[in-house]
């Protein structure tokens, strides 16, 4: 099963060299996926830091498809909201939302998407 690959746990990859193992893994295994909206927040800062190499190999990550169903993130919301979830972003919930429609587990360090994963029923990798 494919893994998307949240924003958070590719900082602390290249900051700290945290989660070497799991994300090496998932690398070596070809296994990670991508989108658009994840890569809007990853690349910039790599561009600024004259990181080519990185946006290179970030860009040669197979990327799903973002197909935004809005009334869907809004039910999404709702949901959270009457859970008493407040303060989600509605990245993470199109990320949310993406991950359900491709069948993929998601890999993230923000401690909400465990909340979420509940809510929505969104596969997570331990």
């Amino acid at each position: 099963m494919a893994v998307l690959v949240d924003t958070s746990v590719w900082i602390e990859y290249f900051r700290h060299g945290e989660n070497l193992e799991q994300l090496d893994f998932l690398i070596d295994e070809n296994l990670v996926v991508t989108n658009d909206l994840i890569l809007a927040e990853l690349l910039p800062f790599l561009k600024i830091r004259n990181q080519r190499k990185l946006v290179a190999l970030l860009r040669e990550i197979a990327k799903l498809e973002l197909a935004i169903d809005w009334t869907q993130i809004i039910d999404y919301q709702y949901s959270c909201l009457k859970k008493g979830l407040n303060g989600l972003g509605i990245a993470d919930l199109i990320i949310a939302q993406n991950a359900k429609q491709n069948n993929c587990s998601i890999y993230s360090l923000d401690k909400h998407f465990g909340l979420i994963g509940s809510i929505l029923k969104v596969q997570l990798l331990d």
